[in-house]
C-alpha cells in the first residue's frame, strides 16, 4: 500500500472502550461476549442435534428487536507438543511422547457476541461501513435502563444454553485485551494471529488484495437465498460413518467447522427484525409480485414464497431475522490460495450450498467480524429467514476435549489422533455418570482388544495403581517385564508356584489367617464335602501355633512338618478324637503338596514373595485352566491376593483384570469370587475388569449377566462388524441406546489412511465416545501378541544382557527405518 494511504489503526478501530464487562463501539453499540463449550464432534445422535438446534432457536427468540447474535468459531491448525522431561516419564511414556510430537490437529474456540445497537441506529450498508467512515459518539448516549433490560435478557439467554449442557463463560477484560505475554481475542482476530504467545502487530492491506501481514485472506459468504441448501435441517448424515441400516448424525454445518481442516473462522450472524415492519414490507412486495405474475413465472413463485413466509410467521409465531454466514481463511503460501478455494468450495457443496468468494465486500465482512462490531455487518449481505432455520447453519460441535483429571489414560481423538487424557474412573464417578469403576470389555479377535487392555493397565500402573491380571495367551508378558512385575505361569521346566504362608515381615492378622484356612480346607475337602466346626477350629489352632513357634522359612513344607509332629502331639495331649479332627486324613490328603509330592512346587515358592507390595502381577492360566487340582488352588490364591490388597492397601487404587473370563468363571468357585468382587470392590477404591471376545459366551453365561454386566458401569466395545447380524442380542444385554449403537457400528469405518490404529467405543453411563487406540512402535512391541515379533524382541534383548527396553528400542528403530 502506498505510504500516503497508510492509516493508523487506532483511528479506525471500531471498538471504543471496555466498560462493566461490555465492549462499546464508537457508534454506541454495546456487546456482551461469551466463550461457549460446544458438544464434542461425533458424540451426538439425531435427538441430540434436534435438542441443540431447538435450544439455539429458543435463545434467539429471547433477544430484543435489533439485537445482533454473532457466533464466531475459530479453527487453527496446531501441532501437538509431546516432548517430556526424561526424569518425569518412563521408557514407554517418552516413546509415546516422541511418536505423537508435532501431530497436526485443529484447535477450536467458540465465541458468542450479543450486540445491542444504539437506539434509533439505521442498518449499515457497504457504503456506510465503519471501515470506510468511522463515527465515534459520546458514550454518554448509552441508555442505562436499556442496558439493564439487556442484562436481564442475557441472563435468560445464558441460562437456556447452560441448561442444554453447553458450557458458557462471560468473557473478561484479559480475554479481550490479553496480557503482556498473551494476545487477546481482539488482536487475535484482527491480525489472524494463530500463536498463543506475545501479541504481534501486522499490516492490513485491502488493495490490490486483502492481506494481513504475509497472509492472503479470502472470504467466502453465504448470504443469498439461491445459494442456500435446498433443505435446512438440524442435522445431516455423515456418510463416512453411516451404515446401510443406520445413518450417523452430524450437524449440517459441520463441514464448515470441525471437518474443514484449514485455518479458518466461521462467522454466523443473526439480526432480530421487527415482525410488524417485516410483515408490512413483505405484504407490499407480495402484491407487487402478484401483479407481475403474468409476465414471469419467477414472480409468481416469489409471491407464493413470500405468502408462505408470512403464513409461517403468523401461524407458528416464528421470529423474522436476517442472517449471514461466512468463512474467513488465510494462508502465507501463495500456492495455498487455490487449495483453500477448492476445500472451502467442497465444504459448502457438502451442505448443498454454493460459496460466494467475496472481493468488493471482503474488507467490510472481515471488519464486521471484529468482536463487538457485528452491528456493522452490511445489510445487503444478509437474507431474510426465521431464527429456527438460521440456527440450522450454526456450527454445533467442537473437537475432542482432554480431561483435566490428573488420572486417566492417553487415547486419540477420532478425527486426527491427537492425544487426549481420558478419565475412565474418578471424573465420571464425581459427575454421577457411573456408580462404580468396574469395566466390561468386548472385542473379537483382531479388533485391537489386546492393545487397548495393555495400554489401559499400563496407564493405571503408571499412575500408582496395583494391577492384578488373570491372563490366557501371554498377552501381558512383555509389559510385565518392563514394569518389573511378577509373572506366574506354568511351564514343564518351571511350574507355577506361590507361597501363601509367607507374611512379608507383617504379623499374622485375622484376614491372612482366614485366607490360609480357606485354602487348606479347599485342598482337603472335595467340592461337595462340608467341614465341621471342630475341623475349622483345629486348623485355626494349627496355624496359630505354627506361627508362634516359627523358627524357619515359612512355607507349606514347614507347616506340614509342624502339623505331622508338634501339632499332632498337641492334639493327642488334648485328647482330640478323630471324629472331631482326623489329623491323619488331613495330612494324607495334603501330602502331594509336601516335599517329594506331585505338587510340592505349588505352595513352597522362595521368590516373588511380596505379593501385597508388588504393583504388577500377572497370572497366566492357559496351561492349567482345565487342570482339576491346580486351577482351583491357583484361582483361590489369586482371589486371596487381590482381596488382601483390596482390604489392606487403603487409599491406593487397585485393579483386577480377567482376560477371556468365561474360562475361569465356568468354575463355580471362581464365579462366587467374581460375583463378590464386582459388588464390593468399589468400596475399597478398586475396580474389576472382565475382557471377552465371544458373543455367545457373554449371552449364555448367567454369571456375566447377573454379576458383571449389572455391576460394570463402564462398557468398552471394539469393532463389532463381525457380529453385525447378531448385535441385537448384545445391544439388549448391555442396554445400549440408539446413539451408542450408532457409534459402535461406525467403528473403523473411515480410519485415516497411512496410520495404524484401531478404534474403541467407551461408554460411561450416559456418555459414550469413540477414540483411537494408537500406540508408538515401542508400545506396539511391548504389547504385541505376534510370536514372530516377540521372539525378535527377546533376541535383541539378549544382545543387551537381557535389557528388554534396549531390545524394544532397537527393533522399533528398525521399524521406523523400514528395515524390520
Amino acid at each position: 500500500m502506498d505510504s500516503t494511504n497508510m492509516k493508523e489503526i487506532n483511528n479506525w478501530f471500531p471498538i471504543s472502550k471496555l466498560e462493566r464487562g461490555f465492549l462499546i463501539s464508537g457508534a454506541g453499540d454495546i456487546t456482551a461476549g461469551y466463550e461457549v463449550q460446544l458438544p464434542e464432534i461425533f458424540t451426538l445422535d439425531s435427538l441430540g442435534y434436534s435438542a441443540l438446534q431447538s435450544t439455539w432457536a429458543k435463545a434467539i427468540r429471547l433477544l430484543p428487536e435489533g439485537c445482533v447474535l454473532h457466533k464466531q468459531d475459530l479453527f487453527v491448525k496446531k501441532q501437538f507438543d509431546g516432548l517430556v522431561r526424561e526424569e518425569d516419564q518412563g521408557f514407554l511414556d517418552r516413546s509415546s511422547g516422541l511418536f505423537f510430537h508435532e501431530r497436526p490437529y485443529l484447535e477450536h474456540r467458540c465465541y458468542l457476541f450479543l450486540t445491542l445497537p444504539r437506539k434509533g441506529k439505521r442498518p449499515t450498508d457497504l457504503a456506510t461501513s465503519n471501515l470506510l467512515s468511522p463515527r465515534f459518539l459520546s458514550t454518554e448516549l448509552l441508555d442505562i435502563k436499556r442496558l439493564e433490560e439487556f442484562e436481564n435478557v442475557l441472563g435468560q439467554f445464558v441460562q437456556l444454553l447452560s441448561d442444554s449442557g453447553m458450557g458458557i463463560r462471560r468473557l473478561e477484560e484479559a480475554d479481550y485485551l490479553g496480557t503482556s505475554n498473551r494476545s487477546g481475542i481482539l488482536e487475535r482476530y484482527l491480525f489472524l494471529d494463530t500463536c498463543d504467545g506475545k501479541p504481534r502487530i501486522k499490516d492490513i492491506a485491502f488493495k490490490p488484495e486483502l492481506r494481513i501481514g504475509a497472509s492472503r485472506v479470502q472470504v467466502f459468504s453465504l448470504s443469498e437465498m439461491d445459494r442456500l441448501p435446498n433443505v435446512l435441517s438440524d442435522q445431516a448424515s455423515h456418510e463416512e460413518y453411516s451404515t446401510d441400516k443406520q445413518a450417523f448424525a452430524i450437524g449440517q454445518a459441520a463441514p464448515l467447522g470441525q471437518l474443514l481442516d484449514i485455518d479458518h473462522v466461521y462467522n454466523q450472524y443473526v439480526i432480530v427484525e421487527n415482525r410488524q415492519a417485516v410483515a408490512a414490507q413483505l405484504e407490499c412486495r407480495a402484491l407487487r409480485m402478484q401483479s407481475l405474475a403474468n409476465y414471469s413465472r419467477e414472480n409468481q413463485h416469489a409471491g407464493e414464497a413470500i405468502k408462505a413466509y408470512l403464513n409461517e410467521s403468523i401461524t407458528e409465531g416464528s421470529r423474522p431475522v436476517r442472517a449471514h454466514f461466512n468463512v474467513v481463511t488465510w494462508s502465507e503460501n501463495p500456492e495455498g490460495t487455490k487449495s483453500i478455494r477448492n476445500k472451502v468450495g467442497a465444504a459448502f457443496a457438502k451442505i448443498d450450498a454454493v460459496a460466494k468468494e467475496e472481493s468488493l465486500a471482503a474488507p467490510q465482512l472481515l471488519w464486521a467480524g471484529i468482536p463487538g462490531n457485528a452491528a456493522a455487518l452490511p445489510i445487503e449481505e444478509t437474507f431474510l429467514t426465521f431464527g429456527r432455520q438460521a440456527s440450522c447453519l450454526f456450527n454445533m460441535e467442537t473437537g475432542y476435549l482432554t480431561s483435566p483429571s490428573p488420572f486417566g489414560m492417553r487415547l486419540g481423538d477420532r478425527q486426527t489422533g491427537k492425544p487426549v487424557n481420558v478419565d475412565l474412573s474418578d471424573g465420571p464417578m464425581e459427575r454421577g455418570w457411573i456408580t462404580n469403576r468396574n469395566k466390561f470389555i468386548l472385542g473379537p479377535s483382531g479388533s485391537g482388544k489386546s492393545f487397548f487392555t495393555n495400554h489401559m493397565v499400563r496407564s493405571y500402573h503408571a499412575k500408582g495403581a496395583h494391577v492384578v491380571l488373570v491372563d490366557v495367551g501371554h498377552s501381558y508378558r512383555g509389559l510385565c517385564e518392563l514394569t518389573g512385575g511378577y509373572y506366574f505361569t506354568y511351564e514343564e521346566d518351571r511350574p507355577i508356584c506361590f507361597n501363601p504362608f509367607h507374611l512379608g515381615g507383617r504379623p499374622l492378622d485375622t484376614e491372612k489367617k482366614e485366607s490360609i484356612k480357606t485354602l487348606l480346607l479347599a485342598l482337603w475337602k472335595k467340592d461337595d464335602e462340608t467341614f465341621t466346626r471342630s475341623e475349622y477350629v483345629a486348623i485355626s489352632n494349627a496355624l496359630g501355633s505354627y506361627y508362634e513357634q516359627l523358627d524357619t522359612f515359612p512355607c507349606f513344607d514347614s507347616f506340614f512338618k509342624f502339623c505331622s509332629t508338634g501339632f499332632k502331639q498337641q492334639l493327642e495331649a488334648q485328647g482330640v478324637k478323630d471324629r472331631d479332627f482326623d489329623i491323619d486324613n488331613f495330612l494324607y490328603v495334603l501330602r502331594p503338596y509336601y516335599r517329594g509330592g506331585e505338587f510340592d512346587y505349588l505352595l513352597n515358592a522362595k521368590e516373588n514373595l511380596d505379593l501385597l507390595g508388588q504393583r504388577f502381577i500377572v497370572f497366566e492360566l492357559d496351561n492349567i485352566k482345565d487342570h482339576p487340582i491346580l486351577f482351583p488352588v491357583v484361582t483361590l490364591i489369586i482371589m486371596e491376593i487381590f482381596i488382601s490388597k483390596m482390604r489392606k492397601l487403603k487409599g491406593v487404587r487397585k485393579m483386577i483384570l480377567i482376560e477371556e473370563a468365561w474360562k475361569a468363571i465356568a468354575k463355580e468357585g471362581m464365579a462366587e469370587y467374581i460375583r463378590y468382587l464386582f459388588k464390593t470392590v468399589r468400596k475399597f477404591f478398586g475396580e474389576a475388569v472382565v475382557v471377552t471376545q465371544e458373543v455367545e459366551d457373554i449371552i449364555s453365561s448367567p454369571i456375566i449377566k447377573q454379576a458383571i454386566i449389572n455391576n460394570s458401569d463402564c462398557k468398552i466395545l471394539l469393532d463389532q462388524s463381525k457380529y453385525r447380524n447378531k448385535f441385537d442380542g448384545i445391544r439388549e444385554l448391555l442396554g445400549l441406546t440408539e446413539k451408542e449403537t450408532m457409534q459402535i457400528m461406525s467403528i473403523n469405518r473411515a480410519n485415516e489412511p497411512g496410520r495404524k490404529y484401531k478404534e474403541v467405543f467407551i461408554g460411561l453411563g450416559p456418555v459414550g465416545k469413540v477414540y483411537r487406540t494408537e500406540v508408538s512402535p515401542e508400545e506396539y512391541l511391548a504389547y504385541t501378541t505376534e510370536q514372530k515379533e516377540k521372539i525378535k524382541v527377546q533376541e535383541r534383548a539378549k544382545s543387551f544382557d537381557g535389557n528388554l527396553e534396549k531390545g524394544i528400542a532397537t527393533v522399533a528403530a528398525e521399524m521406523k527405518g523400514g528395515l524390520g
